[in-house]
């Protein structure tokens, strides 16, 4: 750590001792719980809402600022980066007391979100929705991968794949069964490339089940292979991020 950059922390001796001096002269209370990084560098501030996990605070190298990063069932929601570690603090606190994600931005502005975030602060249904499109708007910008595009227009298409949770990874379409980021793929399709079939797998990239000679077959074929009694895509695990 750079202790001119951050005289504060140098004098308090880790970044949760600084966090801790800065809650008391604001007057508000803060549990700061250690971070992934080691203390002189990263910290988390504990949140009372259950789902949310402690708010991920960590410094930077070349400059004075604090990243942040709050994490809730297994989705980023929020992000920022700000010299102030008032801020910071202010952060921790609204965080820690479940405003939504536009309370956040419009008390503290360098916290951003992304519209998908925003869903999943919706719900599950609502997330699986906006994710579904954001993939639309993915085929619709790589008119040279036809291929993708017919996949993805012929998955959304299937009531049982439909209600899943869709990831892309490589223009391999995986289907969740729980919107978090860690949660696994039930079933995935790779397009057809350079003469090659569909291919329906077990996992995003390995695990061959079959092959099919159109969307629609390699659809059929994937949702052959879903477990039985799958139900809609529900709200990922509040387990850390990887």
């Amino acid at each position: 750590m750079n202790s001119d950059l951050y005289p504060d922390l140098a004098a308090a001796g880790s970044l949760a001792a600084a966090l801790d001096q800065v809650a008391a002269e604001l007057g508000v209370d803060l549990v700061t719980v250690p971070g992934d990084w080691g203390p002189v560098v990263s910290a988390s501030i504990a949140a009372l809402v259950p789902e949310r996990l402690p708010l991920s605070v960590h410094i930077g190298a070349e400059r004075r600022w604090f990243g942040v990063s709050g994490w809730s069932q297994g989705v980023e929601l929020i992000t920022g980066a700000t010299p102030d570690l008032a801020d910071v603090v202010r952060a921790g606190v609204a965080w820690g007391e479940g405003k939504s994600l536009r309370e956040l931005h419009a008390q503290l502005p360098f916290l951003h979100f992304s519209e998908l975030a925003e869903a999943h602060e919706r719900g599950p249904a609502a997330a699986v929705d906006v994710s579904w499109r954001l993939l639309r708007e993915q085929a619709a910008d790589a008119p040279d991968f036809p291929e993708f595009g017919l996949l993805v227009e012929a998955a959304q298409t299937e009531p049982r794949l439909r209600q899943l949770s869709p990831i892309s990874s490589h223009w391999t379409l995986g289907f969740r069964t729980y919107t978090g980021r860690r949660s696994p793929v039930v079933v995935a399709i790779v397009p057809s490339h350079a003469g090659r079939p569909y291919r329906v797998q077990r996992f995003l990239h390995e695990g061959v089940l079959g092959e099919a000679a159109t969307a629609e077959e390699a659809v059929a074929l994937a949702v052959a292979h879903l477990p039985p009694g799958l139900g809609p895509a529900t709200a990922g695990t509040g387990e850390a991020p990887a």
